[in-house]
C-alpha cells in the first residue's frame, strides 16, 4: 500500500513478513490516530463531546476495504485518502472526521507507534542475547583459544577475551536504542505545510492530546522534512547487525575444519559433502550486517526533502526502513539461537 508496513513476531524464532497481518497492523495504528485526532477536537471545543467520542469509536471499530484502499493508493500514492473516504461514507457527521490534519500527520505517526513495537522487541533481544552471552562466558570464559590478527597466529587468548567482543557492544546499543525513543516515538502533526496554521491557537493543545492518548511524544514542531532520527535510527540498526555479524564472522572462522575451535549443534547439511556441517546461523549473521551496512546509504538519500513535503525522499524511506528492520530482529534471533546451539568453544588450559 505504500506505506511503512511490517510485522514482528514476538516469538523467540522468527520474524514475518505476512501482509495481512501487516496491513492489519498498520490500519490499526491509523485508525488510532484518527480517533485520538476526532477527541482532540473535542478537547479544544472544536466538536461536540458527545458526538465526537461516538464518531472515535466509530472510528476505531471501523472494518475497513482493503481492496479499495489498494485501489486509492495506487492512485494517490499512499492509502490515506482513501480511507478517509471509506470514514466519511460511515460517519454521523463527516465533518468530526480528519479535519485540519494530513495524510503525513496520519502515516508518520502511525510509523512512531510502529517503531515503538520494533524497539522493544530489539530491546527484549538484547536482552536476551546479552544473557546467552554471558552463560558462555561462564561456561567456557577459561578455555583457551589461539588469538589472532590479520587471520594469523598471535598469542593465546582466553575463550572470555573474545566473547566480549560480541558483548560488550550490546550494551551500548541498548543505550542508543532508549535514546531513540525521543527521537522517533513522537507525534507527526504539522498540518498542509508543517505549520499547524489550520488549527490556530488550538494547535499546541491539539497536538498535545493526541500525543497523550497514544503515549508518545509531542514535538514543538512538526518532522515532516526533517528525517535525521528516522536516519539515525537505521544507523543503530546497522550498528547492530554490524556487532552480530563480527560475532557470526569470528564463528564461521572459528568453525573451519582444522581449527575446530568451536563445535556447534544443528548446523546445515551439504547435498554434495555429507561430512560437512555448515554454520549456517553464523553466515547469516553476516549477510545480515551486510544487508543492512548497504541500505544505510539510501537512508541517508532519504533525507533530502525538498521544501516542506517530499513524495520520493519519503517513498524511498517507506522501502529501506521496514527492511532494515526486519533484517535486525532476524539477526538476533538468529544470534541467541546460534549461541543456544555452542556445545564447546576453545580448549581447557590443560589441553592447551
Amino acid at each position: 500500500m505504500g506505506q511503512f508496513s511490517m510485522t514482528i513476531s514476538a516469538g523467540a524464532g522468527s520474524v514475518l513478513n505476512d501482509n495481512q497481518q501487516s496491513t492489519d497492523a498498520q490500519l490499526s495504528h491509523m485508525l488510532a490516530f484518527e480517533a485520538a485526532w476526532t477527541r482532540a477536537l473535542a478537547a479544544t471545543n472544536r466538536l461536540d463531546a458527545r458526538s465526537a467520542e461516538h464518531t472515535a469509536m466509530a472510528i476505531s471499530l471501523h472494518r475497513t476495504d482493503i481492496s479499495d484502499l489498494a485501489n486509492g493508493a495506487a492512485q494517490d500514492g499512499l492509502p490515506i485518502p482513501a480511507l478517509i473516504r471509506q470514514l466519511k461514507r460511515g460517519a454521523n457527521n463527516p465533518a468530526e472526521i480528519h479535519t485540519g490534519t494530513t495524510s503525513q500527520d496520519v502515516l508518520d505517526t502511525a510509523l512512531a507507534i510502529t517503531l515503538r513495537g520494533v524497539t522493544d522487541l530489539i530491546q527484549t533481544r538484547l536482552a536476551n542475547l546479552d544473557s546467552e552471552l554471558r552463560r558462555l562466558e561462564d561456561t567456557y570464559g577459561a578455555n583457551v583459544l589461539m588469538g589472532r590478527t590479520r587471520m594469523q597466529a598471535a598469542m593465546p587468548i582466553t575463550v572470555a577475551d573474545r566473547v566480549r567482543t560480541w558483548r560488550l557492544p550490546i550494551l551500548d546499543h541498548k543505550k542508543r536504542f532508549d535514546v531513540l525513543r525521543l527521537r522517533t516515538e513522537r507525534v507527526q502533526i504539522g498540518g498542509a505545510a508543517g505549520d499547524r496554521a489550520a488549527l490556530g491557537k488550538d494547535g499546541m493543545a491539539i497536538a498535545a492530546h493526541v500525543a497523550q492518548e497514544l503515549d508518545l511524544g509531542n514535538p514543538a514542531f512538526a518532522w515532516h522534512a526533517m528525517r535525521d532520527g528516522l536516519v539515525e535510527y537505521s544507523g543503530t540498526l546497522s550498528l547492530t547487525t554490524g556487532t552480530l555479524g563480527k560475532m557470526g564472522q569470528d564463528i564461521c572462522l572459528m568453525a573451519q575444519q582444522g581449527i575446530d575451535e568451536i563445535v556447534l549443534s544443528g548446523g546445515g547439511g551439504s547435498s554434495a559433502m555429507p561430512h560437512k556441517q555448515n554454520p549456517v546461523l553464523a553466515e547469516l549473521l553476516v549477510t545480515l550486517a551486510r544487508f543492512n551496512a548497504v541500505q544505510v546509504s539510501g537512508m541517508h538519500q532519504s533525507l533530502v526533502h525538498e521544501q516542506e513535503r517530499s513524495g520520493a525522499a519519503w517513498a524511498l524511506e517507506w522501502m529501506l526502513l521496514p527492511q532494515m528492520c526486519l533484517a535486525t530482529c532476524r539477526s538476533l534471533a538468529a544470534a541467541i539461537n546460534l549461541c543456544k546451539g555452542i556445545t564447546r568453544i576453545g580448549m581447557e588450559g590443560n589441553e592447551g
